[in-house]
């Protein structure tokens, strides 16, 4: 009996995004025009192009490619890969590879780049240390190929959630210095790069999918801080600037540029430390949300123009693992909120007190009108601002205080994502602890039928919801600026600048 659990799936299309303003009319859309180029500015200059090692994957993926990719939905879909299965005991992966796909360089892929790619990442090649490139890797034991041509990865302990096998970047097999030759199988080439100025890539005409990319050529240009970056995009140096402040997009004139927004996939949360009392009291914690008005925080904070009110522990961008029957939870309801507080035995209310670094004013205007709210309900929060050190070490090191305000930035990964919730995990500085959390938490990388953990990824929301481990406020947009004379653009739910679908209007 075949105990592998097989999942195919097809490769989607990848649809541009922008939130331009459009009529109502029956005007026909046009194709997108093949040729030209495209500048694209960012404040990260890639410190290796290596792309097991580089700081800045979300540009070298022009050039590399991964077994699977991300959608800009959060889904993994096939790329260098068309199906992959997992072993009944999480143990093994088998990936079978794509065939007639050519490196950059004109040889063919095939299961011997795989295997020596994977291997070089995990610290398995003859002449590394043992030390993996991707740390999350260091589980892999062995990688090999059969006489299929699949590609076997064979882990010391169940991991049915190693994502990094995924979208590991595959190489050449044999490369000594894939930073120096830069061969991929991407949709763009390597054509120059000028330290400390811009980095330049040219269609890929070999590519698999004829219809990317639609621009002969892109160029990431390179910018010491953001204001430097905005003046260019105004004065028209740079076509796309991928992520700009919200004060930045009322500056722009909206007939010379489209603003795309996204969920950033960053939880901004008013934490409460659930070891100090009475915030050890489930009661509590939930009268605490039913008193909030989330968008009226959000409001006077940034703005409701910038983020989506949450009110459970996962941004909505994360669709693959999030909970949308969670969605409104707690909805502004005194009456509930006086109520629980009476059965926590607190109905005349409590004292408190909100540290927020005094270097972050959303922070402070975040505690300030979170403290207003609580009042309805009895509780006296006094807001007490300290120096940004200050802040991290009684915080995050000492676990010295009651509540605060802090923006918890995400991995697109919901394993990894909910792993601070774990009793002793050295993230949960709320200091949350459950068991049926950490029972469920741990079955995820022993599941391998993709479904079933769905299932434990739910309950684990739910847990931290009846809980109301701390109350969340919202995941900020990402908003990124785009000049009219371009489109196809496409925004990500994390750091990804893909060129392929951009192409000169």
């Amino acid at each position: 009996m075949n105990r592998n659990v097989v999942r195919t799936v097809a490769l989607a299309l990848i649809l541009s995004i922008g939130l331009t303003f459009t009529s109502c009319g029956k005007k026909k859309k046009k194709k997108p025009q093949y040729g030209g180029t495209a500048t694209i500015g960012v404040t990260v200059e890639p410190d290796s192009f290596d792309p097991h090692i580089s700081n800045s994957n979300d540009i070298l993926f022009n050039i590399y490619e991964s077994l699977f990719r991300y959608t800009k939905n959060g889904n993994l879909d096939p790329c260098l890969a068309s199906e992959y299965s997992v072993s009944g005991d999480a143990r093994t992966y088998t990936f079978t590879i794509k065939e007639e796909i050519k490196f950059h360089d004109g040889s063919d892929l095939d299961a011997s780049d795989v295997v020596y790619s994977l291997k070089r990442a995990s610290g398995l090649l003859d002449q590394q240390d043992g030390t993996p490139l991707i740390p999350e890797l260091d589980v892999v034991s062995d990688v090999y190929s059969n006489d299929l041509g699949q590609v076997i990865v064979t882990l010391d302990s169940p991991n049915s959630e190693l994502t990094e096998l995924f979208t590991t970047a595959i190489i050449p097999d044999g490369t000594v210095n894939i930073a120096e030759s830069k061969i991929g199988t991407g949709p763009f080439k390597f054509y120059s790069y000028e330290a400390g100025e811009s980095l330049s890539l040219v269609r890929n005409d070999e590519y698999r999918n004829p219809k990317y990319p639609y621009l002969d050529s892109v160029t990431f240009k390179f910018y010491p801080d953001l204001d430097t970056a905005f003046t260019d995009l105004q004065s028209g140096a740079i076509d796309i600037l991928p992520e700009i402040t919200y004060d930045m997009v009322q500056q722009l004139d909206p007939e010379q540029f489209t603003i795309a927004k996204k969920g950033s996939n960053t939880l901004r949360v008013f934490a409460l430390n659930n070891d100090v009392a009475p915030f050890d009291d489930r009661r509590v914690r939930q009268a605490m949300n039913y008193a909030l008005n989330r968008d009226e925080i959000i409001t006077l904070s940034t703005g409701l123009e910038e983020g989506v009110s949450l009110t459970t522990a996962m941004s909505p961008v994360m669709s693959y693992a999030y909970d949308p029957s969670l969605n409104g939870t707690y909805a502004r309801d005194l009456t509930t909120a006086r109520a629980l507080m009476e059965q926590a035995g607190l109905s005349n209310g409590f004292d408190m007190t909100i540290t927020v670094p005094d270097d972050s004013p959303v922070y402070i205007t975040v505690a300030e009108t979170v403290a207003s709210q609580l009042s309805e309900i009895g509780i006296r929060a006094s807001v007490v601002r300290v120096d940004h050190d200050t802040w991290e070490s009684d915080v995050f090191t000492d676990g010295n205080y009651e509540a605060t305000v802090v923006d918890l930035s995400n991995e697109f990964d919901a394993y990894d994502v909910l792993a601070r919730y774990c009793t002793g995990s050295e993230d949960n500085f709320i200091n949350y602890s459950d068991a049926r959390f950490d029972t469920y938490y741990a079955q995820i990388p022993l599941t391998a039928d993709p479904d079933s953990r769905l299932d434990l990824y739910h309950q684990l929301l739910r847990i931290l919801t009846d809980d109301a481990v701390s109350c969340y406020i919202q995941d900020p947009y990402h908003f990124c600026a785009i000049n009219k004379r371009v489109g196809g653009y496409a925004i990500y739910p994390f750091d990804y600048l893909n060129a392929w679908s951009i192409h000169v209007k």
